[in-house]
């Protein structure tokens, strides 16, 4: 399998998880909105870099290897990296709370419906952007 196939494979991934985040929304599961948002997110971004030749590492944010390659990729993509970076940030830090939560916090309470709704659009617009660039050339 090459890069190319593994990348629109995340993609494919990636767009999947997004109809799963609106069923979910819908049953207004948030806090396991914002955990396949995160899986979208991370997904989404891997499958940018495979695009571009880079091996992603085994860890959950890997946006900071957008901003390192920014340069492999089109203007268009380029000029939202920071933005993607920014997303993946976010959602890689609520990963296991919203999951797992904590003693003292409890996902199925603590996450709201604003919270939800900004990692929907966060997780939406990165798979805009990822397609971009998993698609061209």
């Amino acid at each position: 399998m090459n890069n190319i196939t593994l990348a629109e494979s995340y993609l494919q991934k990636a767009k999947t998880r997004i109809k799963m985040i609106e069923f979910l929304m819908n049953e207004e599961d948030y806090s396991d909105v914002i955990r396949e948002a995160q899986e979208a997110v991370e997904l989404a971004l891997k499958g940018m870099l495979r695009k571009i030749g880079v091996e992603p590492p085994k860890q959950h944010d890997v946006g900071y290897l957008l901003i390192e390659y920014k340069d492999k990729f089109s203007d268009e993509v380029k000029e939202a990296v920071d933005k993607l970076a920014s997303i993946s940030k976010w959602l890689r830090k609520e990963r296991e709370f919203s999951f797992y939560g904590d003693i003292d916090f409890i996902p199925t309470l603590e996450y709201t419906e604003e919270d939800a709704k900004k990692a929907i659009n966060d997780s939406k617009l990165v798979v805009n952007i990822a397609e971009k660039a998993i698609s061209s050339q």
